[in-house]
């Protein structure tokens, strides 16, 4: 049975970790999620995506048994393919929510900070423990954490190795929402629904935007915009979205994602 699976529903790609019983990512659940974000990426019928580890659990983290007999060059090529990996993810061209459940752990976090959003279960503890382990987070932790919440925050949790219950997580802006452990998954859907209709050349272009922005100056990040801007006037959502506004006013017109 495959540890990461990809189903489509409406619009709404799933990547599902299903290695039990605490999804912990090794090298067959890197190869996993590496397929189904470039099948995602690849989709025209995916417009938007949820990475799911199911009701209980979304990742307790990287499997240290498989990383701890690993000498220097073994343990680079191991975390090169589960850092590109998770680029793979983080760089889908479409709205990501990540659906958090129980423990997102290490390597599990990291993969949840590759989301556009977060929903978090009420029950979930997350947290980047690697220094506990005489180690650094190897796969964005580093990265994307302080990105996201903050210098002085993410150095906390990482400096620390300290876990973060839910009420915290969304209090430091690491979870976008909270419900309680059975609703994440549908609460996830109803966050992306509102894209599946949407604009997708366009949604394409906001996130390449605002993600390659942050990592440019301020004077490369404006010339890509305005590159990305023009460039979506040869759409024919361009067209649509236009005459819509004009003839019906805002938020009336019926997409096509090209």
């Amino acid at each position: 049975m495959a540890v990461v699976g990809f189903d489509v529903d409406g619009g709404v790609g799933t990547i599902r970790l299903d290695r039990p019983p605490m999804n912990v990512i090794n090298s067959e659940v890197t190869a996993g999620l590496r397929a189904a974000a470039d099948e995602a990426t690849r989709r025209t019928d995916v417009r938007a995506v949820i990475i799911y580890g199911g009701p209980k659990v979304f990742a307790a983290g990287a499997d240290v048994k498989e990383m701890a007999p690993l000498d220097h060059a073994e343990i680079l090529t191991w975390v090169t393919e589960l850092t590109t990996t998770f680029e793979a993810v983080a760089r889908i061209p479409k709205p990501v929510v990540a659906a958090v459940t129980g423990y997102a752990l290490g390597g599990g976090l990291e993969l949840a900070l590759t989301a556009d959003f977060r929903v978090f279960g009420d029950n979930v503890k997350a947290g980047q423990p690697e220094i506990l382990l005489g180690i650094i987070p190897g796969a964005g932790g580093t990265q994307r954490l302080p990105r996201l919440i903050g210098v002085a925050k993410a150095k906390d949790l990482i400096f620390t190795g300290r876990q973060v219950r839910a009420t915290e997580a969304k209090e430091i802006g690491l979870a976008d929402r909270l419900v309680a452990p059975d609703d994440v998954y549908t609460e996830a859907r109803s966050l992306v629904a509102r894209f599946v209709d949407g604009p997708a050349v366009a949604l394409r272009a906001a996130k390449r935007a605002i993600d390659d922005g942050l990592d440019s100056g301020l004077s490369e990040g404006l010339r890509l915009e305005t590159s990305l801007f023009a460039g979506l006037f040869g759409t024919q959502d361009r067209r649509i979205g236009l005459d819509s506004f004009v003839e019906r006013g805002p938020g009336k017109a019926d997409f096509v994602g090209r």
